[in-house]
């Protein structure tokens, strides 16, 4: 099975390789699969625009690595910021054992201060995955992630979905908390919710508007992958690839975006958007 999160580095071009094609973690592959398709082609295209085969990538929040070290190993520059020192630090290993650490720099901060610790409009790409959850202010740390891209730079914008979490509350028995999700404010089904804030794809497309970003694409993730029964996935022959393929199908209809458990939006500067 394969898994996005470790991809090969090809020895001819670092851009050849897939960011699905290592051994198996079937779930993550299914519930990360139409993010790393939709950043990958947007790197791509970056790549082919700026004729550099490298990109200055910011991952902000990045945490452990998890996106930072298989672009790392696709070729490109990735700094991370994060927090948690023990994130970094795991940061630091993982991108040892992946043979990447020159390409990978951790630096301790947040997306308030920023630009205490990196520089404005340095980078082809900015990764805010998991972040407008847990800050004080979203739209504030939409305009930092914009401010820190080039005049032809890209916005990966991944974030968690009201819906899906209505969805799955409802599905559980748990009524009373998806109505309470529904008319909470923060999407939050009560005061046991690990989860600070969700968001609708119209509350995210608008926040990046108003960064000053053109929408490249709006993708639901993981419509389904949470909800099919693990069982299912991993014994079922043919079953993840099915899954796959049901996500990627779904993952730019609007009607899905609704029930996704998170929401990416590609943002895009004019200057990219015309390049």
């Amino acid at each position: 099975m394969s898994d996005p999160m470790r991809p090969p580095v090809s020895p001819h071009h670092p851009h050849t390789a897939s960011l699905r094609s290592d051994p198996p973690r079937p779930r993550a592959s299914a519930r990360t699969a139409v993010v790393w398709d939709v950043l990958q082609e947007a790197l791509d295209r970056r790549v082919k625009a700026t004729g550099r085969d490298a990109l200055d990538v910011l991952d902000t929040g990045g945490g452990s690595g998890k996106f930072a070290v298989p672009l790392a190993r696709l070729g490109h520059r990735v700094t991370v910021v994060d927090p948690s020192p023990n994130a970094l630090f795991a940061l630091e290993r993982r991108a040892a054992e992946a043979e990447v650490a020159d390409r990978v720099r951790g630096v301790q901060g947040d997306a308030h201060g920023l630009f205490d610790v990196v520089e404005r409009g340095g980078y082809d790409a900015v990764l805010c995955h998991g972040v407008l959850e847990y800050v004080d202010d979203p739209a504030e740390g939409v305009r930092n992630a914009v401010a820190a891209l080039r005049a032809e730079g890209i916005l990966s914008l991944l974030a968690a979905g009201l819906g899906g979490a209505v969805l799955a509350r409802a599905l559980a028995g748990h009524f009373t908390e998806a109505r309470q999700a529904l008319q909470d404010p923060d999407g939050r089904w009560g005061s046991g919710d690990p989860m600070p804030r969700r968001f609708t794809a119209e509350q995210l497309t608008g926040l990046v508007e108003g960064a000053g970003l053109r929408i490249g694409a709006v993708h639901g993730v993981r419509v389904f992958a949470d909800l099919v029964p693990g069982v299912l996935v991993d014994t079922e022959p043919g079953a993840l690839d099915a899954l796959l393929k049901l996500e990627t199908a779904a993952a730019e209809l609007p009607a899905f975006h609704s029930v996704a458990t998170q929401l990416h939006v590609l943002g895009e500067t004019e200057g990219a958007a015309q390049a």
